[in-house]
């Protein structure tokens, strides 16, 4: 069974991001990881290009009720009627995630992916989480290349 890594942004990212995840999206893609994502602008389409790039197998999860505004580089495009509880069956689907950037859609993900625990966590130019006396929060993995963020989560974590 091929290992499936979530690849979790905004919509509405940075130029630095939206590279960002177009490299990851060819790493995984060359490593033939199933690579799941949101299906929609700014880093999921970045992210399915590059999937796409390297002849990988990239699955969109879209929020809406129609494929309409889909990426064109998906392989595959589920509709799921369910706006942002899409987030968790992105997650769920998951064998680890990596998140690229930030936004209240992508802290969400981050969130339900700790919640489900057992599962690497990556944090690429985003969300930095700390708890309450200011310490990073336990389980997150922050990194600063595409090459660190794919190698941690492939190899589980460590």
């Amino acid at each position: 069974m091929a290992f499936q890594v979530a690849v979790c942004g905004p919509r509405y990212c940075t130029d630095a991001d939206q590279a960002n995840a177009y490299q990851v999206g060819q790493l995984l893609g060359e490593r033939r990881a199933v690579v799941i994502c949101g299906c929609g602008i700014g880093v999921m389409a970045a992210v399915a290009a590059g999937v796409r790039s390297r002849d990988g197998f990239v699955v969109g999860i879209r929020p809406g009720d129609s494929r309409a505004g889909a990426s064109p580089d998906l392989s595959v495009t589920l509709v799921t009627n369910m706006g942002e509880a899409r987030n968790a069956i992105i997650v769920w689907s998951a064998d680890a995630v990596i998140a690229i950037g930030g936004s209240w859609g992508t802290l969400s993900e981050i969130a339900l992916a700790k919640r489900r625990g057992g599962i690497p966590v990556v944090s690429l130019g985003g969300w930095q989480l700390l708890d309450q006396s200011g310490q990073p929060v336990e389980g997150i993995q922050y990194v600063g290349t595409p090459e660190e963020a794919v190698t941690f989560a492939l190899n589980g974590g460590a």
